[in-house]
């Protein structure tokens, strides 16, 4: 089992299998660097070195009750990108994990970032504000939390059905995928799901987007009932210097999962770019 110990006295547990070009995976909520078991082993065979870290409070890492917030998390991952000693790494984020990464690469990837990817992810912002009018409303990340602290065991098992379009007419339903994301939900820290949620429905990445140089690629289901496309994914491709999008009719939030070989195919077209 590996683990880093952080500058605040924070463990961390992170996976590093592999030789060759680094590939740092960020996960999202409220989950563990195992959502990425899909493109783990594959871009392992591919020849690359997969990296993925369970994030402070999430999985096996230290169940701090400090430090969940956008800045901590993307210094988190510089401490570990500086400990790994990794250089020319292409950072990919789901979800939460995409705002992660797009913070990261900002503020502290300069130099040691070749590429970015954002899978469903919550760029550049996902609260309704005046700012953001089609956001989606408080009232709905004020129902995540209260279910998250007061029925999270029932909560987790009902939120893979959106989560997975599990909810649409003619979906095949995996049992076994639904029990492992309520299994790692339920690894984690209450506190630090409950702080999360803050975290990756308010916080503004947009000047982020526009500050990053890297190339970027964004990939977003149309059918995202967590992560609505529309206002998050289509607009976030446009605020990066060197953006490609692709969309997904019918894909759902949780599509690194369950379309694993489309999506696995359009990174490693993009990896090697």
């Amino acid at each position: 089992m590996s683990t880093l110990t952080l500058k605040d006295g924070t463990e961390i547990y992170y996976k590093d299998w592999g030789k060759g070009q680094p590939l740092f995976f960020h996960h999202g909520w409220p989950l563990s660097s195992d959502d990425w078991d899909a493109q783990m082993l594959f871009f392992l065979e591919k020849g690359y070195r997969v990296i993925a870290h369970d994030r402070r409070g999430h999985g096996r890492s230290e169940q701090t009750p400090l430090g969940h917030d956008m800045d901590t998390y993307a210094s988190d991952v510089d401490e570990i990108v500086t400990a790994l000693e990794l250089k020319d790494v292409i950072h990919i984020g789901h979800s939460t994990g995409g705002g992660e990464v797009i913070r990261y690469v900002a503020q502290h990837g300069k130099g040691r970032v070749a590429k970015a990817v954002l899978i469903s992810a919550v760029t550049p912002i996902m609260v309704k504000n005046d700012n953001n009018p089609n956001g989606v409303p408080i009232s709905v990340f004020d129902d995540i939390r209260n279910n998250t602290a007061n029925h999270r065991q029932q909560f987790y098992i009902d939120l893979t059905f959106p989560f997975y379009g599990y909810n649409r007419e003619g979906a095949k339903i995996s049992e076994g995928i639904q029990r492992n994301w309520w299994r790692q939900g339920m690894s984690g820290s209450i506190k630090a799901h409950y702080d999360c949620i803050k975290a990756f429905s308010e916080t503004d990445f947009t000047e982020d987007l526009k500050a990053v140089e890297v190339p970027v690629l964004v990939l977003h289901g149309e059918d995202d009932q967590i992560v609505p496309f529309e206002t998050t994914g289509k607009i976030a491709a446009t605020l990066v210097k060197n953006g490609k999008l692709i969309s997904y009719p019918g894909f759902p939030h949780g599509m690194p999962t369950t379309e694993a070989e489309t999506i696995n195919k359009d990174l490693l077209e993009f990896f090697k770019s």
